[in-house]
């Protein structure tokens, strides 16, 4: 059977999710670092549902939700291995892909928190634009819409029936009234990530990358910008490079992964996120999830 780890980004993290990992191996530890890093408790946060004014304590505020969302998910894949579980391949959702090439050993813990930091600064600063959720659409029509109306992208092509697009405010408003969905829903997010609105931070980005050492993975990575496995560090990096401001093409990455009909697909980190768009999207496929010290196995 082929295993493949799969590492979800924002819009997975739950109040409570540390928690569930505290007794953990490098729980405390890795907080704790990260805690300094980013000075704050990031444990705490985790963990208070807080509808505090102050941003600096909210879960979902961006530049805490990536870091806790890494911190819980590498605790948990390191704890895999540590209990003799290993994947054929890795692939992760936006944040996730970094948490797919940490676990592909393409580089360290440490390099992750401060690749992190400054990733999700530089998307908090984004001002430009914003992000909606399209649900139940017509697909020609959506690629159509997008073709036609200025300034707007897919950013996440999460699946057949769910993508979220970014763009400005002005053509956001346009898609809504045009397009027969069931939904459209804007997002409360500072920038329209993963579109040409990045490009900006994602130079930024690209330029801390080059400080950054990637090693040869030990296991191939499915990447966002590129949806094909991949074990060349070289490559490995342009990908990252170019995935802020390009969208996240998750329906291709399931789409690659349902070639093999011997498939485990298995999401490690706090919510069923991506399981639940594999159980919609995959046919004949075993899912299964780890979310906490009660699930480390499969």
């Amino acid at each position: 059977m082929t295993v493949a780890w799969v590492f979800p980004g924002q819009g997975s993290q739950k109040i409570g999710m540390a928690k569930q990992i505290e007794n953990l191996p490098n729980t405390k530890e890795r907080f704790s670092y990260a805690s300094e890093v980013f000075e704050r408790n990031l444990f705490e946060i985790c963990e208070f549902n807080s509808e505090s004014k102050n941003p600096l304590s909210d879960l979902n505020n961006t530049i805490n939700t990536q870091i806790c969302l890494f911190l819980v998910e590498s605790v948990l894949l390191d704890a895999l291995k540590n209990n003799g579980f290993k994947p054929n391949y890795v692939a992760g959702h936006s944040l996730g892909e970094i948490t797919a090439l940490y676990c592909a050993d393409v580089f360290s813990f440490e390099d992750c928190i401060s690749l992190i930091k400054v990733r999700s600064q530089l998307m908090v600063n984004a001002v430009e634009g914003s992000m909606a959720a399209v649900i139940g659409f017509e697909r020609n029509q959506l690629d159509t819409l997008v073709k036609k109306i200025d300034d707007v992208v897919i950013a996440n092509d999460n699946s057949s029936s769910q993508v979220v697009v970014s763009g400005s405010n002005e053509a956001l408003e346009i898609l809504s009234r045009e397009i027969s969905c069931k939904r459209f829903l804007k997002l409360n997010v500072s920038g329209a990530f993963h579109s040409p609105f990045m490009n900006g931070p994602a130079a930024k980005f690209s330029d801390y990358l080059k400080q950054i050492k990637f090693s040869n993975p030990s296991y191939p990575v499915i990447s966002n910008y590129e949806p094909l496995c991949c074990s060349d560090p070289n490559e490995l990096k342009i990908r990252l490079e170019n995935q802020m401001c390009n969208g996240v093409r998750w329906r291709e990455t399931m789409d690659l992964m349902a070639k093999d009909s011997n498939l485990h697909f298995v999401e490690i980190g706090p919510s069923n996120v991506l399981s639940g768009l594999a159980k919609r999207h995959l046919k004949d496929v075993k899912i299964s999830q780890v979310s906490s010290s009660n699930q480390l196995s499969y």
